[in-house]
């Protein structure tokens, strides 16, 4: 399975509309890749609180429309990154959404773990409840974004959910690097999959991007690594080796805490 990872810049001084345009010419760009995965909240920046609201779109928007029609063009599975999500009842979510090669929306996943400590995103979003898996040919994906990546449970509640890929969309500061290769490495080996992590680059709400987007292979292995600019990370995945990784080392089966409920 070829995935490729679209570490976008995003720069105040370019307008939303033109980036949309420009993230659908790298989508388009990456026809032959069987998974696209773009970054958290790049229409309008994960720190650019200040405009949340005014960037909000709802659900089949213009950023649903212009990716759902670049996934087409390609022919690829599209992980859109999250958009700023504003519900019928005026509501916002950082939503995450992920298309078909059709250009049909598979499913989309609103953040949980909002962060901010009872400042910005915390404040202004409201939190999704429900863990998203999706369904691909060659491999289960398990949705998550940015902040999430702290909280183990919730990946392995994707992994007994199915899950042997975890997406990773994130718009992650540089000042905390260190965290988000560490903890993207964790995931991989107490789970026994794929991480996929992509994140921003540039600098938004006064906040410099980590970028440094990375692939983690199940025994924790970083098979590639972005650097600090924009930048396009494509790789091949065997999508028999978590499996195999979980038959040759099966810690997942001696877990003894936090199994699923019987049924």
């Amino acid at each position: 399975m070829r995935a490729s990872l679209i570490q976008i810049a995003v720069d105040p001084d370019e307008s939303v509309d033109s980036r949309r345009q420009r993230a659908a010419s790298l989508v388009r760009a990456q026809a032959g890749a069987d998974l696209v995965v773009l970054p958290e909240l790049w229409p309008v920046g994960a720190f650019a609180y200040e405009s949340f609201a005014t960037e909000a779109e709802p659900l089949e928007g213009p950023t649903y429309e212009a990716m759902a029609k670049a996934a087409s063009d390609a022919g690829v599975w599209l992980h859109a990154g999250s958009i700023v999500e504003r519900d019928a009842d005026g509501a916002l979510y950082n939503t995450s959404l992920v298309f078909s090669p059709a250009g049909e929306l598979a499913r989309a996943y609103r953040k949980i773990h909002r962060f901010g400590f009872d400042k910005g995103e915390a404040v202004l979003m409201a939190a999704g409840t429900e863990l998203v898996t999706v369904a691909l040919p060659d491999a289960t994906l398990g949705l998550a974004t940015c902040y999430d990546l702290r909280f183990p449970e919730l990946f392995r509640g994707l992994v007994d959910a199915g899950a042997d890929t975890l997406v990773i969309a994130a718009g992650w500061p540089e000042r905390r690097r260190a965290h988000w290769t560490l903890l993207a490495r964790a995931r991989a080996v107490e789970n026994q999959s794929y991480v996929l992590a992509v994140g921003c680059s540039g600098t938004h709400g006064g906040v410099p991007q980590a970028g440094h987007s990375l692939v983690v292979d199940p025994w924790g292995e970083v098979l590639a690594q972005a650097g600090p600019d924009e930048e396009i990370l494509t790789v091949d995945l065997d999508p028999t080796k978590p499996a195999e990784t979980r038959d040759q080392f099966p810690a997942l089966k001696d877990r003894v805490l936090g199994l699923p409920a019987p049924r």
